[in-house]
């Protein structure tokens, strides 16, 4: 894909250091989690309740089918299914047609976007009758459940249960605001605040339709955004839609990349 950049950006700087910060050597993001490398791979183990999958691979035509194969059967021998996040600027250019050969599943695709913090605090106006709920708790994650269902028509059980665990284990990493109107959830976001990298992950955002285009989505970027930076971290990164993708260019988020989830049942 063609980079969309925005000034002060070095696009290719910041993909490379994506790929090793939050990537090649990204800490685990969960209780329990396990990554490690093996060869040119680098995979975590989230346990039962979390993210498993692949992060990372350094491929080649000759190396690709023998490594799908391998993760394959690790994953199959834990009685996982795992997720291979591959990204367009990935090798070798024919890996996503690999891993649909070997049987994993494609999910829609979506943009690797980042975007320096600092710029994107100032605040943004509410709506009326919407405040934010910005402690981090049992409530608030389970709200936020309640915000991923309304928005996306999906059950939020799984991503309840995982975030209750993160809480319970590593609070620091995990920050989670809610917009509600009255005692209603009507989008919920979370920041995942990994240590030992410059980027600060972005997560969820999703609003209910009856709401959407107010300016909540933005102020939940906001506010994410001052907690990122209070927290010492330089940039924003969001794996974004195609709903959210132009809100966030606005905002000047660049392209850097698509990735896409490709998902493996054993």
């Amino acid at each position: 894909m063609t980079n969309t950049k925005h000034p002060g950006l070095d696009p290719d700087e910041i993909l490379a250091a994506y790929d090793r910060e939050a990537r090649r050597h990204r800490p685990p993001d969960g209780p329990g989690a396990v990554i490690e490398q093996v060869g040119p791979v680098v995979r975590q183990d989230g346990g039962p309740n979390g993210w498993s999958g692949v992060l990372w691979s350094d491929l080649d035509e000759r190396s690709a089918d023998a490594a799908i194969a391998e993760q394959i059967r690790h994953f199959g021998a834990l009685g996982r299914e795992f997720e291979w996040k591959h990204y367009s600027h990935d090798a070798p250019a024919d890996l996503a047609d690999r891993l649909r050969a070997a049987g994993l599943v494609a999910e829609p695709p979506e943009t690797l976007m980042v975007a320096e913090a600092a710029p994107l605090t100032g605040e943004v106006p509410l709506p009326e009758g919407i405040r934010l709920r910005t402690e981090a708790d049992r409530t608030a994650i389970e709200l936020l459940g309640e915000a991923h269902r309304r928005a996306f028509g999906t059950d939020g059980a799984k991503l309840t249960r995982s975030l209750l665990e993160v809480l319970d284990s590593a609070p620091e990493t995990l920050a989670v605001v809610v917009a509600l109107a009255g005692d209603e959830p009507v989008c919920g976001a979370r920041m995942e605040l990994l240590p030992n990298t410059s980027f600060a992950g972005l997560w969820g955002g999703g609003t209910a339709p009856e709401w959407r285009g107010r300016g909540i989505y933005r102020a939940l970027v906001a506010h994410r955004a001052r907690l990122a930076v209070e927290r010492g971290y330089r940039y924003l990164q969001v794996d974004a839609s195609d709903q959210s993708r132009p809100i966030l260019a606005r905002l000047g988020f660049t392209a850097l990349s698509v990735t896409t989830p490709f998902n493996y049942q054993p």
